[in-house]
């Protein structure tokens, strides 16, 4: 049983996934697994897209890389995708959604090609990630929140950590109430 949950931060590039990956993670004590650069450090790479400018993640390697931190909780995944993470893994998935013009700056300013940033927006716009999240995940553990200013960030991080102080208190009254049980079970035999 984990002590600790494991969240998803998704979401469309440039809407705040790893800030708020970081913030939360400073705030909380739990690991934050950049899948990016986990895929890169720990040779999860299949190729590089260079018409995209991005690598080429090895979804098997990667779930293999990071399932002992998985399985042993308290992480963080900051990564735009979150279909491929086994349901048993997560007990929260948050996916972090921009206003599509603030969005459209923030990728321009990252120098994005034509093609990246119009398959971006597209996926921004027609909540992709959030179909994706909610089509592959219990819908009670599945929160949408908005990242347009500075302000929204520290909220939802406040938000997520009072999520993880009530799964950790709520984790532990399970743990209690099956300790319980298994004494008494005992007593009656």
């Amino acid at each position: 049983m984990r002590t600790s949950p494991n969240i998803i931060i998704t979401g469309t590039p440039g809407v705040g996934k790893t800030t708020h990956a970081e913030l939360l993670a400073e705030s909380t004590g739990l690991q934050h697994l950049s899948i990016n650069k986990i895929s890169e450090e720990r040779n999860c790479t299949d190729g590089r897209d260079e018409e995209l400018q991005t690598w080429i993640v090895d979804e098997d390697k990667l779930l293999d890389a990071i399932e002992p931190e998985c399985l042993a909780g308290g992480v963080i995944i900051d990564w735009h995708a979150c279909d491929l993470f086994p349901k048993s893994w997560i007990d929260l998935v948050v996916v972090i959604r921009c206003d599509s013009t603030l969005l459209y700056d923030r990728l321009s300013a990252r120098k994005y090609s034509e093609k990246k940033l119009d398959e971006n927006m597209d996926a921004e716009i027609m909540q992709v990630l959030l179909d994706e999240a909610r089509d592959a995940y219990d819908e009670e553990i599945v929160v949408e929140l908005w990242s347009n200013e500075g302000e929204d960030v520290e909220a939802n991080v406040g938000r997520i950590v009072q999520w993880v102080d009530n799964w950790k208190k709520d984790s532990g009254r399970r743990d209690g109430a099956e300790a319980d049980g298994k004494e008494k079970g005992g007593e009656d035999d």
